[in-house]
């Protein structure tokens, strides 16, 4: 798709020759072995799962499923890495990497998200996480309450409940070489190039094989 996209006319049978020629190999990402298992969980007692795994969405900013994951980097380093998903594009539209995590990080986060969204959006909007310390705080669910979105949390450690992020991560650690990073500013500045390369580079094929960012304009041309 990226070759296409360069008007470069090729075909999946002269990829594989190529790759026999000159021993070239493909990174496959590994089934999750949870993947299809009936997990027994407990709902979470304030926040219900109004999302309840509803994940195809045909317009931009009704559903965010957002989440936070570990990068180690250096000698035993490690830096934590808040994205957001708009589940209408794919698309990330935000994220924060910190050395230490702290609901403030998180809250200042969602208020310049949401800052961008018009107020009839926000009233639509519905944000979907974990049950995580940073979305379950007072703070954090009284920033969503007073801008007017909903809040909806995944069943306690079922973690296909919000798998569209999840599944982000995976993707992000594929495309990206953390582990070859020696200081927290070289982290930086890989994630701000995968996300850019995820968001305005990278075609998939359930968003008409364009690049989450192009697919969202398309959306707003109809």
């Amino acid at each position: 798709m990226l070759l296409r996209g360069k008007n470069i006319v090729i075909n999946h049978k002269k990829i594989a020759r190529i790759k026999r020629e000159y021993n070239l190999t493909t990174k496959i990402r590994r089934k999750n072995p949870y993947k299809g298992m009936q997990l027994n969980a407990k709902e979470h007692s304030k926040i219900p799962n109004y999302l309840n795994r509803d994940f195809i969405q045909l317009s931009p900013d009704l559903v965010y499923s957002t989440d936070m994951t570990y990068l180690f980097y250096g000698r035993c380093q490690k830096a934590f890495l808040s994205a957001t998903k708009d589940l209408g594009t794919n698309e990330i539209v935000s994220y924060n990497l910190m050395k230490s995590p702290t609901v403030n990080q998180f809250k200042n986060e969602f208020e310049k998200l949401l800052n961008r969204l018009d107020e009839e959006k926000r009233k639509k909007l519905l944000v979907h996480s974990d049950q995580g310390f940073q979305y379950t705080h007072p703070d954090f669910v009284e920033v969503l309450k007073l801008a007017g979105v909903k809040q909806s949390m995944s069943r306690r450690g079922v973690c296909l409940d919000n798998a569209p992020i999840e599944s982000f991560f995976g993707h992000f650690k594929d495309l990206a070489d953390i582990k070859d990073c020696d200081t927290f500013e070289e982290v930086k500045e890989e994630v701000d190039r995968v996300m850019n390369y995820y968001n305005f580079e990278r075609p998939q094929r359930a968003l008409n094989k364009k690049p989450p960012a192009e697919y969202r304009g398309l959306l707003a041309i109809f």
